[in-house]
C-alpha cells in the first residue's frame, strides 16, 4: 500500500504573518488527512501560532498521521525573542534554522516535501544568507548544481524563468539556447508532476515585438526559438511548445496554455501578480526535493490582527503533496521504492 508523502511545515519569519498561516492551515482536517505533517518549530511557538490564527487548534500527535501533526521540537534550543513586525537578524536566523533542520531530514530520507511560511530576504541577509535569494540557497545547501528555476503559480497557470535574480544589463547574455531549452524541459516536468499529463507551453520572446526578424535583436532567432527545437527533441511527441510570442501579448493568450517560459523575472511576476495575487504560489524548481510557500510577503502592517489569509498556503501545501505523490508514483514505477 502507497504510503502518504511527507512535509515538512516550517512557520517562515516569526515577525510576520507565518506561524498565523500554518495554524490556520493545519486547523483543517483535510490537511492532516492528506499527509504526514512535521511541524518544524518549539511547543511555546506553535501555542503562539494558534492564538494568532484566532485561537484555533488542531491534533498534536506522537507520530505524524492520521491522528495528528508531529512537533519537532528543540528542548536544548530555546526559542528566542523575536520582536512583530519588524526586520531583525534574530528572526532571519530563526527562519534559516528551522529550514536548514527541513533540509537534513530530505538528506536523511525522512520528508518527500517542504513548505515554508513567508520569509523575509532582508533578515535572512542579516542572518547571514550571502546567496541572491532561497532557491540558491536551497541548492547550496542540497550540494545541488541541475538547472533550477523559480516557479510562479495562479490559478491555471505556471511561469517558469530562463533567467531570475540577476540584473537587467546582464540578461540578454544569459539567454542562450541550451537555458531556454533547460527552462522548458524544467517547467514541463514540473507540470507533469502537478498532475497534468500533456502540460502545454508557451515562450516569451526578449525583444519588442519579437525582435521584428531581427531588427531589434536577434535573441529570439538565434537562441529563443533554436531553443524551443532544441526542448522538443527531447520532449515526448506530440508535446506543445509554442512561440516565441512577443512579451506585451503573450498572456493575453494564456487560457491556451499551461505555463508560459519568460526571460527574466519582471515578464512573468507582473503580469501573474495583476492575474493572482492573492492565492499565488512560489516553488523553488528543479532541487531534489519539492519546495513550495505562499508568493506573497511576511505582510507585518497585518500581524496579530487575526485576518491574514490561508489562500496561498493552501495552494502551496496543496501542490506540494500532489508533486511529492507523483514523484513517489513515479519512483515506484521505476523500481526505486
Amino acid at each position: 500500500m502507497a504510503r502518504r508523502p511527507r512535509v515538512a511545515l516550517t512557520l517562515g519569519d516569526a515577525a510576520g504573518i507565518g506561524p498565523e498561516l500554518v495554524a490556520k492551515l493545519l486547523s483543517d482536517p483535510k490537511n492532516i488527512a492528506r499527509a504526514d505533517i512535521y511541524v518544524l518549530a518549539n511547543e511555546d511557538e506553535v501555542e503562539s501560532a494558534k492564538a494568532d490564527g484566532g485561537n484555533v487548534n488542531f491534533a498534536i500527535a506522537s507520530s505524524p498521521g492520521q491522528d495528528g501533526v508531529k512537533i519537532l521540537s528543540e528542548r536544548d534550543n530555546p526559542t528566542p525573542s523575536i520582536p512583530r513586525a519588524s526586520v531583525t537578524k534574530e528572526a532571519g536566523a530563526r527562519a534559516m534554522h528551522q529550514l536548514r533542520r527541513a533540509v537534513h531530514l530530505k538528506q536523511k530520507g525522512e520528508i518527500d516535501a517542504i513548505v515554508f511560511a513567508p520569509l523575509n530576504k532582508g533578515a535572512m541577509k542579516m542572518a547571514g544568507m550571502k546567496e541572491e535569494d532561497e532557491l540558491r540557497w536551497f541548492a547550496n545547501m542540497l550540494e545541488y548544481e541541475g538547472t533550477t528555476s523559480e516557479i510562479n503559480i495562479i490559478e491555471g497557470l505556471w511561469t517558469g524563468r530562463v533567467t531570475s535574480h540577476v540584473g537587467v544589463e546582464e540578461v540578454a547574455a544569459l539567454v542562450t539556447k541550451e537555458r531556454v531549452r533547460n527552462a522548458i524541459l524544467l517547467t514541463h516536468q514540473l507540470l507533469w508532476e502537478s498532475g497534468l499529463d500533456n502540460p502545454r507551453l508557451a515562450v516569451c520572446a526578449l525583444n519588442p515585438h519579437n525582435g521584428e526578424c531581427g531588427c531589434f535583436g536577434r535573441q529570439e532567432i538565434e537562441e529563443i526559438n533554436p531553443g524551443i527545437k532544441l526542448a522538443l527533441e527531447q520532449l515526448p511527441e506530440g508535446s506543445v511548445v509554442d512561440g516565441s510570442f512577443p512579451c506585451d501579448t503573450i498572456f493575453l493568450k494564456r487560457e491556451q496554455y499551461d505555463g508560459i517560459v519568460t526571460m527574466y523575472h519582471d515578464q512573468g511576476q507582473i503580469a501573474m501578480k495583476l492575474l493572482g495575487f492573492d492565492g499565488g504560489v512560489t516553488l523553488q524548481g528543479g532541487l531534489p526535493i519539492v519546495i513550495a510557500t505562499p508568493a506573497h510577503g511576511t505582510a507585518f502592517d497585518i500581524v496579530g490582527k487575526e485576518i491574514a489569509g490561508v489562500g496561498s498556503m493552501q495552494k502551496a501545501f496543496d501542490i506540494a503533496a500532489t508533486m511529492a505523490e507523483r514523484r513517489m508514483a513515479k519512483e515506484r514505477s521505476i523500481g526505486k521504492l
